[in-house]
């Protein structure tokens, strides 16, 4: 089941979950509103003429920062990383869903492709997936409110949860937007 508010305030009080730092009315009745970040990775597509998954996504893309009021311009048709403000922390027993914010679908803004799905014990910040499908460019800014994560409890705690020594947990701990490392599988 969707934890209510109520179950997200006793989540956070208990420490099962963290959010640092959480904004102001953040919790929504059955969410956590998240906001937008400053860092982004844009790829270098005049650099190469395709994307080799068996080989590192690293040069493939350049971060990009802007300022506290300055706009992130996301052009019709273009993909780009973002990462959310907020450190994300999942307990054992915990998952959770990103999902774009309603009133900025309704500009064609998608905040991720496929990667809407956070697994239990995991830490960090959250990558975005940023796509704008309207036919006019969208301006971004830091702090703005850019999704929202909703939780459900597992029937059990995972017994090798995100960021397991077992585990390939590429992108545990991380901070600011991640390239993909899907090329480790082929190693």
């Amino acid at each position: 089941m969707v934890l209510s508010d109520r179950s997200i305030f006793e989540a956070l009080a208990s420490k099962r979950l963290i959010i640092e730092p959480i904004g102001d009315n953040a919790v929504q009745p059955a969410s956590i509103d998240v906001r937008l970040d400053r860092y982004f990775r844009v790829f270098r597509n005049h650099k190469d003429a395709y994307i080799d998954i068996r080989e590192s996504a690293e040069a493939l893309t350049e971060e990009h920062e802007v300022g506290d009021d300055e706009p992130f311009v996301l052009h019709p048709g273009e993909f780009v990383l973002g990462s959310t403000l907020e450190y994300v922390e999942l307990s054992d027993d915990l998952v959770a869903r990103v999902e774009g914010k309603s009133s900025l679908g309704r500009l064609g803004l998608l905040v991720h492709a496929t990667a809407g799905y956070v697994d239990p014990g995991w830490q960090g910040q959250l990558t975005l997936e940023l796509s704008n499908v309207a036919t006019l460019p969208i301006r971004l800014y830091f702090g703005m409110k850019i999704g929202q994560l909703s939780f459900q409890n597992l029937t059990t705690a995972a017994d090798k949860p995100y960021g397991h020594t077992d585990l390939q947990s590429r992108y545990q701990g991380q901070s600011r937007p991640a390239a993909s490392r899907i090329h480790r599988d082929y190693r």
